[in-house]
């Protein structure tokens, strides 16, 4: 689901296929009949923006029907925990949660809590209490029935019931099933609680820290896993540590520190972590009396996501831009916005392999602008291809691999991280004699990844060594400069120093590169010689959960980790995520922290109380369940709730970015975006690819025979997609593989429409994304793409 793993996807999809051969079932929910439907054993339509829906009748089938695995989620969820008194389900509040402070648009979650003291939550694990988070599960899911999955989502009632029978026979002690999903989920206004849905029916069949199991982000790019972990979230520190606040209070390292640990669990070691980041960004300059330089980091002061920087930049609120692997212009939402904002800047720097939209927008944008006319300074820096520089890639199974320069890139096109380095270099040097506070982070950074040994091989001898980088990303003893093993040897007194704390032991000694191993482990296929996955190197995430309680393997056929009574040790295919020697039976220590506050049956070691969440006391900015509401732009009503849609989404609403209303009839139709295999993202790295370019060559808009037939179109014709914000033309792909869905007996039209196209390149076309509104999901700031409303018709803009 979310995903069109067979296009987008089709190296990683051929195990899906291997395991196809061997009798695996592959089901596919979707929108629209892809190759991946094709593929799969059982196809499902879907109506965009539905998922919850869907995913929430699953959960409720697992339930009423008593599939749930009973020993699992007993002993390793959090099902028999008591939730405090004071909380209100969306379930008997209109689709709204207690805490919700309509002013603000956000929440309190502080009634979403547990009951009890916080070192020992209470508990019934008869699982009878109303107030036990599995009798809250049921009511919030219990109107989640197969005929409101027909209904909402327009998937037909026994297809639907087929899904659950296959997936629930699949689960349990014998048989895992994996749900995998892609930026389909992810870019909807509730996108994280579409993947907490997954995750509650994981959990509830026993599918988590099991291998065949788990729930996989199906990434686009070489390492986008990669820039998630060190991270591009303006929110997140390296190795997802939050950023500092001054809405939090985090004023200084000490206050900091007591607003982001967590007592339970390995978040307990926070404080080592940060401090070994601050050691590595300062160097020397990191002492005690100075809070290790915490100080110099800024301090967040409100959303500085992608999104509401462009809404600002086109205000005129920002000076500058420096562009990194993104094309604004053509690939972010509401890209007539981004382009406009972009003539408000003094100046911008675009660091690419070809001349993009966005580095090209002051003489090329489809608006008409005069250069003459336009302020901003534009510097396009020639940038270095994957094969034309060194360096990782962190994939989807969070593996990282180390990658070898193939070629020299040409003329004076230099890596990413060549610029970088010399960038900080010159800075470091203009500001040296600076007695500025303010500068004083900058004066004090570590730089040292000056080039190794000169290889004669190549022209460019100046490229900064990314080995040297990962060294400090791994990390080492600040006295004597020795790289660490591992994260357990991170200290919080400012002796030891790491770059990214979960890559940690990646680069355990001078010469060892891990990610650079390539080894297969006869008989164990979960070859833990190749490349390193973290945290250190374990495969599955969680993978205590793979034996029962008394650490017994749940079957021989799904034996992964277990405990070995002789050896008085965890062992088995993987690195065991738990502390080694911790037997099963081993108790809680009550006034105990870190993970002597969980058991040795409590698997989920990242947690606070040790289990998986079915229910988010707390982390989620939109609830502590997910709740079906309905896209931003709908032409339905919400069928579960009085609510319509998420009440803590944000709309940016300003007059440039008007927002259709539910049910507008201007905008009757569904649209979502796509990709297709043959180009790739925004078209900056495929549409200048002849080859590419000459398989799918120019920008089309799906529709159904039906609303073909409604409206007077044959295919090829041109068509003029319209949405609040702006209108494109392009030709129509009239094909059965989009299909109306029937709502309360009235037919619902979807368009689908790919979004590689913009203005240069090869080949040319319409920009999908200058319909898409400005908006933010409010855990992670993505917009909302995947499903909006539009009008369409027969004909061209001129």
């Amino acid at each position: 689901m979310g995903s069109n793993m067979a296009e987008n996807h089709p190296v990683g999809y051929r195990w899906p296929m291997k395991a196809r051969e061997k009798g695996a079932t592959i089901i596919h929910v979707d929108p629209r009949f892809t190759r991946t439907s094709a593929t799969a054993n059982l196809y499902v339509p879907i109506r965009s923006g539905s998922d919850i829906a869907f995913l929430g009748g699953l959960i409720n089938y697992v339930l009423t029907h008593d599939q749930w695995f009973k020993e699992y989620v007993l002993a390793y969820t959090n099902a028999s925990t008591i939730v405090s008194d004071d909380y209100v389900d969306a379930e008997d509040n209109g689709g709204l949660f207690s805490g919700y402070d309509p002013q603000s648009g956000s929440y309190d979650n502080a009634s979403w809590s547990y009951a009890g003291p916080p070192h020992g939550p209470a508990r019934d694990e008869t699982l009878q209490h109303p107030r036990c988070v599995f009798q809250i599960l049921k009511r919030h899911f219990a109107r989640y029935t197969p005929e409101m999955v027909e209904r909402v989502c327009g998937s037909p009632k026994e297809l639907f019931l087929q899904v659950a029978e296959v997936l629930t026979k699949n689960s349990g002690r014998e048989r895992t099933s994996a749900i995998c999903y892609a930026v389909g989920w992810t870019q909807q206004s509730y996108g994280a609680q579409i993947i907490r849905a997954a995750g509650i029916l994981q959990l509830l069949l026993g599918n988590i820290g099991r291998p065949g199991g788990g729930i996989m982000a199906l990434r686009g790019h070489a390492s986008i896993q990669g820039s998630t972990d060190v991270p591009t979230l303006f929110d997140l520190l390296p190795g997802y540590l939050p950023h500092p606040a001054v809405i939090r209070g985090d004023d200084t390292l000490e206050q900091y520190m007591r607003e982001s640990l967590v007592r339970g669990g390995y978040w307990s070691n926070l404080p080592s972590f940060m401090v070994s980041l601050l050691k590595a960004w300062y160097g020397d300059e990191a002492r005690k009396e100075n809070e290790y330089g915490y100080q110099w980091i800024p301090k967040l002061t409100g959303d500085h996501s992608h999104v509401s920087t462009s809404a600002a930049m086109a205000d005129g609120k920002v000076k500058g831009f420096v562009v990194f692997g993104q094309n604004p212009a053509n690939g972010s939402p509401h890209a007539g916005l981004q382009r406009k904002a972009l003539t408000q800047l003094d100046w911008m720097v675009a660091l690419d392999l070809y001349e993009t939209e966005t580095a090209a927008f002051w003489y090329a944008a489809p608006e008409g602008w005069k250069p003459a006319d336009i302020k901003t300074e534009v510097f396009l820096v020639p940038t270095a291809g994957p094969g034309e520089k060194e360096g990782t890639f962190t994939n989807t199974q969070r593996l990282l691999q180390y990658h070898d320069k193939a070629v020299d890139p040409p003329c004076d096109a230099r890596s990413d991280l060549w610029f970088l380095y010399h960038l900080g270099r010159r800075l470091k040097e203009l500001y040296r004699e600076s007695a500025n506070p303010r500068d004083q982070g900058l004066r004090s950074l570590t730089w040292d990844y000056r080039p190794g040994r000169p290889d004669p091989e190549y022209r460019i001898q100046d490229e900064p060594s990314a080995e040297k980088v990962l060294m400090e990303v791994n990390g080492y003893t600040v006295a004597d400069h020795k790289q660490i093993p591992g994260i357990d040897r991170l200290k919080d007194d400012g002796s030891t120093a790491c770059g990214v704390w979960i890559y940690s032991g990646v680069f355990p000694a001078p010469g060892q590169n891990l990610a650079r191993r390539r080894n297969r482990t006869p008989g164990n296929y979960v070859d833990p010689e190749w490349g390193f996955a973290w945290p250190g190197n374990r495969r599955i995430l969680y993978n205590r959960a793979s034996a029962d309680p008394a650490g017994k393997p749940w079957s021989e056929r799904k034996k992964y980790v277990w405990w070995d009574a002789g050896a008085g040790s965890w062992t088995g295919l993987d690195v065991p995520d738990f502390p080694l020697g911790k037997a099963p039976d081993t108790p809680a220590k009550e006034q105990g922290t870190g993970m002597d506050l969980h058991s040795g049956s409590d698997p989920f070691t990242l947690k606070a109380d040790g289990r998986g969440w079915l229910f988010a006391p707390s982390g989620l900015k939109d609830g502590p369940l997910p709740t079906h509401y309905e896209p931003l732009e709908s032409p339905l009503s919400n069928d579960l709730y009085p609510r319509q849609d998420s009440p803590v989404a944000k709309r940016f609403r300003r007059t440039d970015n008007p927002i259709s209303p539910p049910g507008d009839p201007q905008y009757p139709y569904i649209v979502t975006t796509y990709r297709v295999t043959e180009q790739y993202t925004s078209g900056a790295m495929s549409r200048w690819n002849s080859w590419l370019s000459e398989l799918m060559p120019e920008m089309f808009a799906e529709i159904s025979p039906e609303l073909a037939a409604e409206k007077g179109i044959e295919n090829l014709d041109w068509v003029v997609v319209s949405t609040p914000r702006n209108q494109i033309e392009c030709k129509a792909l009239v094909t059965r593989r989009v299909r109306p869905f029937r709502h309360n007996g009235k037919l619902i039209h979807e368009v689908g429409l790919p979004y590689h196209w913009g203005y240069k390149g090869l080949v040319t076309g319409a920009m999908a994304n200058d319909l898409v509104a400005l908006s933010e999901e409010p855990n992670v700031y993505i917009q909302e793409d995947k499903a909006l409303t539009c009008n369409l018709r027969k004909g061209r803009l001129r």
